[in-house]
């Protein structure tokens, strides 16, 4: 049994948390004593205790005893947080999908002789823990990922609810989506290039581009065509595009009444109701990752994997918790267990490249119903 601390209990920080005390001796922390006791109540094998990240002096004594970090603090303190981690020598597993790029912290990592396993969620995680894979076993050419994260019930005129800040929604809609065409780095607007796509059990969708490639472009330059796309209901690209273009996504303050507000506060504000997942509503994940490349033989073979995944009533567990946080705790397990020691940063697809690993993660997930299927073409 090892010690594990999981910083941020959020939806998906507590799912990890829970999964984990099945083997481990969990602590979880908070900013929030009301959140902690909240999960607690939840699971009574959990410790829990409160402490702010931004603390860098107290993460660093808090985590000194322990034989594993994981990481699930919002994105715009994961950056720095995992740097103070790596500096208390601590190995870690991270999932806060900060913008910032992680291979930046690669020769900190090397130097304190620590294991980072970052962006091991979903997606990004579980697809470029199938591109590793496949990397290993084909000369690709092509990779794809559709995924989206939707409710069950569609609610005018959005027809959507995220399990995260609406803010962290948001800069997926403004941030330009890189995508990789012909071995060039290809910078377009998010929300653009929208298609309609069917899907089992969910009927047709539409996807655009989004940022979502990260490390990949820098790990897997030889192949020639790379993008992902984030699905969603059809019609919402249209509303969001609307807000967009007319300013509400603005950053700068404009005056109202006297009063200075900047129009993309004010947006989330106003959407946090709208947008925000209930404790107990209905949702699912969808996601297809396609890899295309030459097999040993010297013929064009092409693999697909798609993932179905919805609500878990009787655990209470939402399906982006669980594809998301058990994916992480999969990547806990694994290292605890001494499949993969390397010392440095690695994103997914470079933990995935290990036979090993890969058929980990993916009878790990299965376990827990997080189910994905295979067709070769």
């Amino acid at each position: 049994m090892s010690k594990i601390i999981v910083l941020g209990s959020g939806m998906v920080g507590s799912a990890m948390a829970i999964d984990l005390a099945k083997k481990h001796q969990v602590m979880l922390t908070d900013r929030s004593q009301q959140v902690l006791d909240k999960v607690k109540a939840k699971c009574n094998s959990l410790s829990t205790f409160v402490l702010d990240v931004t603390n860098t002096k107290l993460l660093q004594s808090t985590i000194k005893n322990y034989d594993l970090v994981v990481c699930a603090v919002p994105g715009f303190l994961g950056f720095n947080t995992l740097r103070a981690i790596i500096e208390a020598e601590k190995n870690v597993i991270d999932i806060s999908f900060f913008p910032e790029n992680s291979l930046d912290l690669d020769a900190l990592a090397k130097q304190k002789n620590v294991t980072a396993i970052v962006d091991c969620g979903v997606a990004p995680g579980m697809d470029n823990i199938i591109l590793g894979y496949y990397n290993e076993k084909l000369k690709l050419n092509f990779f794809e990922c559709l995924v989206g994260g939707l409710p069950k019930v569609k609610k005018w005129p959005f027809c959507y609810k995220a399990p995260f800040s609406p803010m962290d929604v948001i800069e997926e809609y403004t941030r330009p989506a890189r995508y990789v065409e012909n071995g060039h780095v290809v910078v377009k607007e998010a929300l653009t290039d929208c298609e309609y796509i069917e899907f089992d059990k969910v009927g047709t969708l539409e996807s655009f581009n989004s940022d979502g490639l990260r490390s990949i472009i820098f790990t897997m330059p030889h192949i020639k065509n790379m993008k992902e796309k984030t699905l969603r209901y059809p019609g919402h690209v249209e509303y969001v595009k609307v807000l967009k273009e007319s300013g509400f996504f603005n950053t700068e303050a404009i005056e109202v009444n006297g009063q200075k507000i900047a129009p993309l506060d004010f947006t989330s504000r106003v959407l946090f109701n709208e947008w925000k997942l209930g404790e107990t509503e209905e949702e699912l994940t969808v996601m297809r990752v396609t890899v295309k490349g030459i097999n040993p033989q010297g013929k064009e073979e092409t693999i697909v994997y798609n993932l179905y995944d919805e609500y878990n009533p009787t655990t209470n567990t939402s399906s982006m918790a669980r594809t998301t946080g058990y994916t992480a705790t999969a990547a806990a397990n694994l290292f605890l267990e001494g499949l993969f020691q390397e010392k440095g940063v690695f994103p997914p697809e470079l933990v995935g490249k290990h036979e090993a690993c890969f058929n980990y993660f993916i009878k790990y997930l299965e376990e827990r119903g997080v189910v994905y299927t295979r067709t070769i073409i």
